[in-house]
């Protein structure tokens, strides 16, 4: 975020002050979206609209600046909520902005658009950057602050992304929810005051809240109705969303890096760039803004976002630690059988002087446990490539225990509490300075040296089992020890960065204890995330539900496990379980000879059509059709191919029915005058739950009427497939 910066030669500055440019619209606009903002007589740069797309801007001259200033900040008489706050070089903390220029270019559909502010007395700019996504109806935005004062200048706000909305009232809708709870849907009506939505974790940033959110217009949030804005930052570390109501019914919006313990001094010369704010606008309700948001991800927001994802065995809930090479070839010997594509080695496979045979050792020492595998890893990786699966493997280079070989040679290396406090453990563990390069380098190599020395490595499990409590660096000096929060999480992603760059191929997962880094600033490095260690599907349920709001069912890791489950107790069905992780990428965390012929059987059933239906799970267009938070015990959802042509629903009967009660299914996203042929599949040997059997509905009666889904008993499910049928009728 840190660099120099060049002169700005703004060659036609005088003509900046000629009255004909005052007044002018800067309008930054999508396919369906418009963001409006006007340059005054006074020079300032005030938001007039954002929302529906605008046709033409008719009338916009008659600008009364109800909405205020696009980037305010404190000292100019704002009173509420500020972008940014800055102590300049002589300790005044007064910032007024003005406009000096702006360029904007298009290019392959997208637009890009730089406004270019300038503090009224001090040489402080901020350039505020927006790349509006055509097709897709996404916003980026971020702020680029850079000092060209004498001396140094503190940052104690600053904002990604600031605007404000009008409206009779305002519904947010926002997802929380610590370990095995993640991403939980909560709706509220916001009233005057403020409303914060952050975290101060450091590191598994995405625990307890998620820095996205939803705010429906002047009414509840309607999946296919409505006015609803929606936004998500892309940053892995603390993050600060607040929503403001005033005593005029705005809605002020501030997103951006929580200043929480975070003042950063900018040195002369040198230039801030905040994270990335990602905003879209639906005038048709949630469903919208998630496909707008899921298109641009995969377009855009995610490694590989147009490659199919592989079906991979993780062997963490099948051995834990407690393995060895024959145990893990008999995992593999199996999951060939059912058919998955890659091998996942977890936890449990490093060191050797402090083995990790538990929690309380190893972290810091990757090398190759001698005792387990003393055959290495290669054995293991060709065993695998000969029975037709790729390898991936388990790291946590973040980390360290106080038992390990690293702790004793580099403890300047991790993070402390300084002044000799003793430190503060999570999982025996603790976590090591990335804000400082070679501890970075440290990370990188970790990965590197895997990769390098294994080649045949295609998956990387990336993953961070506590957060940020130690808060002091011997790296930092004492007048940048608030730099910490930022540095680390730009120490993070540029080892992602790096990774990535020089491994094209390799799949990346981001795990934090389970969903703790499901955010855009982790996935542009990698391709998928671990939602949660909770797998029991009746939980997933909801889990994903909230999940896939903001973020695509392709990076959505979503496991079959265990009966009893792990964490919940409750049973479910072989088939259950595969249909609810069939949403998202499926993945297997069983022991293959644990189940039984008929069990194995329904698995290579059930993988064998993933792969034949993930064309359409993974690039299709997501839509909610029955909340599992309406208490009525039924959940929906539907795949649908871009072009209408072909689509997958799931339903799940997640309560007890009573004798006559059944689900109706209704259909979204079909083309009304094409005809479908609709079949019920991953049945197994279970009876149908449906009366069709391969017939023809036209898009408009599926959509309208429905089908009627025998799903009287709890944990029920039926998944169908609906391709297109071509018909003179």
């Amino acid at each position: 975020m840190l660099e120099k910066t060049t002169p700005y030669f703004y060659s036609l500055i005088l003509l900046l002050f000629s009255p004909a440019l005052f007044g002018q619209n800067i309008h930054i606009h999508t396919g369906d979206i418009s963001m409006l903002y006007q340059v005054t007589k006074g020079k300032k740069v005030e938001q007039v609209h954002f929302g529906k797309r605008l046709p033409n801007l008719r009338g916009t001259e008659h600008n009364d600046g109800y909405f205020g200033e696009i980037y305010p900040s404190f000292g100019n008489g704002e009173s509420y909520e500020t972008a940014l706050i800055v102590r300049h070089d002589d300790g005044t903390l007064a910032t007024d902005l003005y406009y000096l220029s702006h360029t904007q270019n298009s290019d392959n559909g997208i637009q890009t658009t730089v406004i270019r502010l300038k503090d009224e007395k001090k040489n402080l700019y901020v350039d505020l950057n927006f790349k509006a996504h055509d097709n897709e109806n996404v916003i980026e935005q971020w702020a680029v602050i850079r000092n060209k004062e004498k001396g140094a200048v503190q940052l104690q706000q600053f904002a990604s992304s600031s605007f404000r909305l009008k409206a009779v009232e305002y519904r947010l809708l926002h997802f929380n929810g610590s370990r095995e709870q993640e991403m939980n849907l909560t709706e509220e009506k916001l009233t005057n005051g403020i409303k914060n939505i952050e975290t101060k974790l450091g590191t598994r940033a995405t625990e307890n809240e998620n820095p996205s959110f939803m705010l429906a217009l002047n009414g509840e949030s309607s999946e296919d109705y409505g006015e609803v804005y929606a936004g998500a930052l892309a940053w892995s570390g603390n993050y600060k969303l607040s929503f403001q109501v005033d005593d005029k019914e705005r809605c002020h919006i501030n997103a951006g890096i929580n200043p929480f313990t975070s003042y950063y001094n900018l040195d002369p010369g040198l230039s801030f760039k905040s994270p990335k704010m990602i905003l879209t606008y639906s005038a048709n309700g949630k469903n919208k803004a998630s496909i707008n948001l899921h298109r641009w991800a995969r377009k855009h927001g995610i490694r590989h976002g147009d490659q199919l994802r592989p079906i991979v065995l993780n062997s963490w809930r099948g051995v834990r630690f407690n393995f060895d090479s024959k145990k893990l070839k008999e995992m593999i010997d199996g999951a060939s059988r059912m058919g998955v594509e890659i091998f996942v080695l977890d936890d449990g496979w490093f060191g050797n002087k402090y083995p990790r045979n538990s929690a309380i050792a190893g972290l810091g020492d990757w090398e190759v446990n001698k005792k387990k595998l003393p055959e290495g890893l290669d054995h293991l990786i060709d065993y695998a490539e000969k029975k037709g699966m790729g390898f991936g493997i388990w790291v946590e280079p973040e980390m360290v225990n106080p038992k390990s070989n690293l702790a004793k040679k580099h403890p300047e290396w991790i993070l402390q509490r300084m002044n000799g406090r003793k430190p503060l453990l999570l999982r025996n563990q603790s976590l090591l300075d990335l804000s400082n390069p070679k501890v970075q380098d440290f990370a990188f190599n970790v990965v590197d040296r895997l990769l390098t020395e294994h080649p045949k490595i295609k998956y990387i499990k990336w993953d961070a089992n506590r957060h940020l409590q130690n808060f002091g660096s011997t790296y930092l000096s004492k007048d940048r020890q608030s730099h910490l929060w930022i540095e680390y999480a730009k120490g993070f992603e540029n080892v992602l960065r790096h990774l990535s760059e020089k491994y094209p191929e390799t799949i990346f997962q981001t795990c934090a204890s389970g969903g703790g880094r499901v955010e855009y600033g982790a996935l542009q490095y990698t391709d998928e995330f671990w939602a949660s260690d909770n797998t029991d599907p009746f939980e997933r349920l909801f889990i994903q539900w909230g999940t896939n709001h903001i973020y695509p069912p392709i990076a959505t890791s979503s496991h079959v496990t265990e009966t009893p489950d792990k964490h919940t107790g409750k049973t479910a069905s072989l088939k259950f379980r595969f249909d609810i992780a069939m949403s998202g990428r499926l993945g297997i965390e069983l022991v293959p000879e644990d189940l039984n012929l008929s069990e194995l059987a329904y698995a290579q059933s059930a993988i064998s059509l993933y792969k034949r239906i993930r064309p359409i799970i993974q690039f299709g267009d997501l839509y909610r059709l029955q909340s599992p938070y309406d208490n009525d015990g039924y959940a929906s959802i539907a795949y649908v191919r871009p072009d209408k042509s072909e689509a997958v629903a799931m339903t799940y009967g997640h309560d007890y029915h009573r004798r006559f009660e059944r689900n109706m299914l209704r259909f979204k996203g079909l083309d009304p005058n094409k005809v479908y042929r609709i079949q019920e599949i991953n049945r197994g040997k279970n009876r149908r739950l449906t009366n069709i059997d391969s017939s023809l509905f036209s898009g408009r009666f599926l959509m309208g009427r429905g089908i009627w889904v025998n799903l009287r008993r709890s944990m029920a499910s039926a998944m169908f497939h609906l391709k297109e049928v071509k018909t003179d009728r």
